[in-house]
């Protein structure tokens, strides 16, 4: 699968009660992201706020997300489960609805040795044949994959076939990069790195930010794949100290108050994350009257 650009997130809406997900509110947020000009959706990460939710309202949102899109551009679903047979189940379900790819990450309690993260990996692989992108977190999930060893992976299990990289550490896509010969997609799932990850060579960027800021982010990939340096750093630093505030203030958090400013009521984040407070929220809306 040739997937590349801007893969954006859809934060997941909740009803007044926060006790349900709100499907309706979900079109809106991926029409925005469309209207954007993102080149891929993928739900249920970090912003989905996926690990707060139950198997029935993963599923939902999974439904809902390939159902809304339409084919429109490509559908990545992201699985972070502790348990490998539960892992299995949601990449089986993305497979049936009709989902272009998984977002694998190996979320852990307990600390992976290589060989039982390749495991878990290997036995996802084996269960559906959706490509898998490999997703290193470690700030989210407790797991730390090299470069080395996530492009071992990628050479031994016949499904994985792209990589995300999230640590903020720009040494790790060189090394993807050269250790690969080029030949592995790699995208960068750390929003204020963004100018240096593609410059680095990655094939795209993952990011809740056009939820708020339009096709910005596009614009900026754009402009480097065109190689128009002085325009692609001039969009980044426009949006930098954003980025930056997202994901310091919690995506979830930040990016549906940011909604809210804009008269996208999605409700709040599930408990125990808590919505911005009032200085956190001025500071927000400052910031999108500049950018938007």
């Amino acid at each position: 699968m040739n997937l590349s650009g801007i893969i954006g997130y859809p934060v997941t809406p909740f009803n007044h009660d926060n006790k349900s997900v709100d499907l309706d509110k979900l079109g809106v947020v991926i029409d925005i992201l469309l209207e954007a000009l993102v080149d891929g959706i993928a739900a249920l990460g970090s912003a989905g706020e996926a690990a707060y939710l139950s198997e029935a309202e993963w599923q939902q949102v999974a439904d809902y997300t390939v159902k809304h899109v339409a084919g429109k551009v490509p559908v990545v679903i992201g699985i972070a489960e502790l348990t490998t047979e539960q892992a299995v189940t949601y990449a089986r379900h993305a497979h049936s609805i009709g989902a272009d790819m998984i977002m694998l990450s190996p979320f852990s309690y307990y600390k992976l040795s290589e060989d039982e993260i390749f495991r878990h990996y290997e036995t996802v692989s084996n269960a559906t044949p959706l490509p898998i992108m490999i997703y290193n977190n470690p700030a989210t999930c407790g797991v730390d994959m090299s470069p080395e060893f996530m492009l071992s992976m990628v050479a031994n299990i016949p499904n994985a076939c792209m990589i995300k990289e999230s640590t903020g550490d720009i040494q790790r896509m060189h090394k993807i990069f050269t250790l690969s010969d080029g030949k592995v997609p790699f995208f960068n799932g750390c929003n204020h790195m963004a100018l240096e990850a593609l410059n680095a060579g990655a094939s795209g960027w993952c990011t809740a930010a056009p939820c708020l800021i339009g096709d910005q982010p596009k614009q900026l990939f754009e402009a480097v794949k065109e190689g128009k340096n002085e325009t692609a750093r001039e969009l980044f630093y426009q949006q930098y100290a954003f980025l930056e505030f997202i994901v310091t203030s919690g995506l979830a958090a930040a990016v549906k108050s940011g909604l809210a400013l804009q008269g996208v009521s999605v409700g709040a984040p599930r408990r125990p994350l808590l919505p911005l407070g009032e200085p956190a929220q001025k500071r927000l809306n400052a910031m999108l009257t500049d950018l938007t």
